[in-house]
C-alpha cells in the first residue's frame, strides 16, 4: 500500500517543512496549519472535482449541490438518466456533462473502480484517471492529495498553488515550469503537505498580495 499522511501525523509534517523552510514556516506563524483538507473516495467526490476543473470553489459546489437536490444520492446509474437539459439546470456545462457521464459509465461497467485505486501508486492511480475523457492531470493530482492523502505530490498545473509558492519565494513572473518544480523538490517527500501550505496562504491572505 503507498505511503499516506494521516490527521494524526498532518501537523507533524507542517513542522518537520516549516523547520527546513523559513517561508513555509512564515505561513504557520502568520495563519496557524492548513485545515486537513480529506475527501471519501466516492463518485461524488470525483464529479465534485471535475466540476472544480477551471472555475471557483464556490461554482462547483452549486453545481454539486443542484445536482444533489435533484437526484436525492449522486450515483452513476441515477446520474446517466439525467438530460443535458436537466444536467445545465444544475449548472453544468455541456462538456463536464460528458466529462461525468462518461465517468459514471466507467464505474458501472467496472473500467474503474474505486476502492482499487487505494493500493496503487501514484502514477497507477494517474494513468488510469488519465485515460477517461476529461480528466488531466490536475484532476488526478488533487484525487491523489485529498482523497488517498499520497504525499509527495505537487499540483503544477494549479494556479493558486503556484501563485503563492510564486509570491512566497518573491520569484520573477518569468519562472518556469521546470524551475518551480525544482524548487518543490526541497519539500520531497511530503510537497503535498507543502502544496496544503501554499493553499492556505492563499485562502488567507489578501489576494491583492498574491496575484
Amino acid at each position: 500500500m503507498p505511503d499516506k499522511f494521516t490527521k494524526e501525523n498532518y501537523q507533524s509534517i507542517c513542522d518537520g517543512l516549516a523547520a527546513a523552510d523559513p517561508d513555509l514556516a512564515a505561513i504557520i506563524r502568520a495563519h496557524s496549519y492548513p485545515p486537513f483538507w480529506w475527501r471519501p473516495n466516492t463518485f461524488e467526490t470525483l464529479v465534485h472535482i471535475i466540476l472544480e476543473q477551471q472555475v471557483s470553489l464556490a461554482s462547483a459546489l452549486s453545481a454539486l449541490k443542484k445536482l444533489k437536490e435533484r437526484l436525492q444520492e449522486l450515483t452513476p446509474a441515477r446520474l446517466l438518466l439525467l438530460t443535458g437539459e436537466e444536467m445545465r439546470a444544475c449548472y453544468v456545462s455541456r462538456q463536464k456533462s460528458g466529462y461525468i457521464k462518461y465517468l459514471a459509465e466507467a464505474l458501472l461497467s467496472g473500467q474503474l473502480r474505486l476502492a482499487e485505486m487505494e493500493e496503487l501508486p501514484d502514477e497507477q492511480v494517474r494513468a488510469k484517471l488519465v485515460a477517461l475523457k476529461g480528466i488531466g492531470n490536475w484532476t488526478a493530482d488533487v484525487y491523489l492529495m485529498f482523497v488517498l492523502q499520497h504525499p509527495d505530490i505537487f499540483p503544477i498545473g494549479d494556479l493558486a498553488a503556484v501563485n503563492a509558492l510564486k509570491k512566497i519565494k518573491n520569484l520573477p513572473a518569468t519562472v518556469t515550469r521546470e524551475q518551480i518544480m525544482a524548487i518543490t523538490m526541497q519539500w520531497q517527500p511530503y510537497r503535498t503537505i507543502a502544496a496544503m501550505l501554499l493553499w492556505h496562504y492563499y485562502l488567507s491572505a489578501p489576494k491583492n498580495k498574491i496575484q
